[in-house]
């Protein structure tokens, strides 16, 4: 079962919505679902369904809300994705870390779920590990995420298990950067990283032309079992 809540925000004098993915039961755990530049569309909407029927709340609220509420976008077509690269550019990722601490609060308080994992793709990737750093969220996963070495400073701050995916041909995500955080993080007693050969960035979309079948199936194999192991 599906369906759009209204989440508050930190402050509470605003509300924004989320979509929800229901399992037919009592949850395991929740799993926040933080959205690529293209908004809640229908590949991370299908991620949510797929969430729930492993038997967790799947929660994606929309980040995008403070630009335009309800963005959803298509990276294959060629506007739609430079749309989404201009939403991009003026998304504060600070504000939206914010956000998805009231959608952490929200699902253990509205909800009563205490448990709660998140996974994110692309933009998502990165507002992962700031999610790991940044809230008490119970466990995180971030596939091909943006600009992690300059967040290296924060990783003190990881108290939770974090893992990584990182395709090595990401064309957002250079070999120099690769290198960083495997400096970084590799002795990092909470973050496990994987590297994907010859893989590129979005390799683990659930629909367009950019999807892996094997990368992506293994990808999203680790990750359930790390959910498994770290959420229940």
């Amino acid at each position: 079962m599906s369906e759009t809540v209204k989440i508050a925000t930190l402050s509470g004098d605003a509300k924004f919505d989320a979509y929800v993915a229901r399992p037919a039961g009592t949850p395991r755990a929740s799993i926040l679902v933080i959205q690529e530049i293209f908004g809640v569309n229908a590949g991370i909407r299908r991620k949510c369904d797929k969430l729930a029927e492993d038997g967790y709340l799947a929660v994606a609220p929309d980040l995008f809300w403070r630009l335009e509420p309800g963005v959803e976008l298509d990276p294959d077509v060629e506007p739609e994705f430079q749309r989404a690269l201009d939403l991009m550019g003026k998304f504060d990722q600070d504000q939206g870390i914010r956000d998805i601490e009231a959608t952490i609060h929200h699902i253990r308080r509205e909800e009563g779920v205490e448990k709660v994992g998140c996974v994110g793709y692309c933009l998502g990737g990165r507002l992962a590990y700031m999610t790991a750093a940044r809230t008490d969220v119970n466990a995180s996963v971030g596939y091909y995420g943006v600009g992690i070495d300059g967040l290296l400073n924060e990783k003190h701050a990881i108290a939770h298990p974090l893992m990584l995916h990182i395709p090595t041909e990401d064309g957002f995500v250079d070999k120099d950067t690769q290198k960083a955080m495997h400096e970084g993080l590799d002795d990092h007693p909470k973050v496990t990283l994987h590297d994907y050969e010859g893989l590129d960035h979005g390799f683990a979309t659930e629909f367009g032309k950019r999807r892996s079948e094997e990368a992506a199936n293994l990808a999203d194999g680790r990750t359930a079992e790390f959910f498994r192991e770290n959420l229940g």
